[in-house]
């Protein structure tokens, strides 16, 4: 399975420029894409569904072919799901740590 690192995600309490709202997720996040270190800030809402894991450790995302096949076999944090059109992300926990994998098309 071909894996290519993709960013990290940082969780925060403070207001990020250009945050984007997930409204389920009751979540703030940034575009790693304009990050020079590909980092993703992610803060999150009061109430937020989010596993606890995500609200406070940081993750590594890597870019994948398949998210279900990636995730195969392993510690699932957070089942597979389409957080924007054309991308597709799921969260596995990997030695006590959240690890997320992507797929864009």
């Amino acid at each position: 399975m071909r894996k290519e690192f993709h960013h990290i995600g940082i969780p925060t309490s403070v207001k990020r420029p250009n945050e984007n709202y997930m409204a389920d997720a009751k979540l703030y996040v940034t575009d790693p894409a304009t990050s020079e270190a590909h980092i993703e800030w992610l803060r999150f809402e009061e109430g937020s569904p989010m596993p606890e894991l995500l609200k406070t450790e940081a993750h590594i995302a890597y870019k994948v072919d398949n998210v279900e096949e990636a995730m195969a076999g392993k510690e699932r944090l957070l089942e597979p799901f389409d957080s924007a059109p054309g991308v597709r992300v799921g969260f596995i926990i990997e030695d006590g740590q959240p690890v997320e994998f992507l797929s864009i098309s």
